[in-house]
């Protein structure tokens, strides 16, 4: 039986999370909405005995899991991408309900006042939000990032544990979203977390993950997404 994955059919965005999990484990997925163009998604969004409050969400036979974090969580022991016992797989939830906080913040530096208005309807604001993240917050996060990295009892090779978990390709994605989005800002961040960039390749390099980033799976980033490029909000 085939995972089926709900989300928006044209961007990486929340879903992305997901797809790099199936993607790593070489599990056996389908990608409903890049079939459909989303129109079983919105029907189980209204039908569903457990409705998800927005995509993406997983569904294995009767079973509906909506969240990242939480879909990750129940993933992660099936897949191969979760580490033994539970306090570790505590943290390693931890670790990934922090990372889904950061993708919070990148989403906001472009639509800090109202999510249902344009960017351009509040640039000023965008301006103001994306220079407090540039200089506070990424660095923030990539410095935490470093020292879960650094005090890893296994080693600093991944996040949680000796092998890759969804935590360490979920931080690619972060990383590979910021670098999109804020360029500039994400190089000078980088520069102090040399064990972040160090994952970043390391996942990149990972034989399935390596196919799946030069096929047509992998959608593009875009400015529909939540990492967007507008040069004037990196610097």
């Amino acid at each position: 039986m085939a995972y089926e994955l709900y989300y928006w059919p044209t961007i990486q965005g929340r879903g992305e999370f997901v797809r790099l999990a199936f993607e790593a484990a070489g599990a056996d997925y389908v990608d409903v909405s890049r079939q459909d163009d989303g129109a079983a998604m919105e029907a189980l969004m209204t039908q569903a005995a457990t409705p998800s409050f927005a995509p993406p969400f997983v569904r294995l036979g009767g079973r509906i899991i909506g969240q990242v974090a939480a879909i990750l969580a129940w993933l992660g022991p099936q897949l191969g991408l979760s580490p033994d016992g539970d306090s570790d797989r505590a943290w390693l939830n931890q670790i990934q309900l922090t990372l889904a906080d950061l993708v919070v913040e990148a989403h906001d530096t472009h639509h800090p006042v109202d999510l249902t208005a344009y960017y351009d309807e509040q640039k000023p604001e965008a301006a103001r939000r994306a220079e407090g993240f540039r200089q506070a917050r990424i660095p923030k996060f990539l410095t935490w990032a470093e020292t879960v990295l650094e005090r890893n009892p296994n080693g600093p090779d991944w996040m949680v544990g000796d092998r890759p978990t969804y935590g360490d390709l979920s931080l690619f994605q972060v990383v590979e979203g910021l670098a999109y989005a804020f360029p500039q800002a994400t190089a000078r961040a980088l520069a102090t977390a040399p064990r972040v960039a160090a994952v970043r390749d390391r996942v990149a390099a990972l034989p399935r993950i390596a196919a799946y980033l030069a096929s047509d799976r992998r959608i593009p980033f875009n400015q529909d997404g939540i990492f967007r490029r507008y040069p004037e909000l990196d610097g």
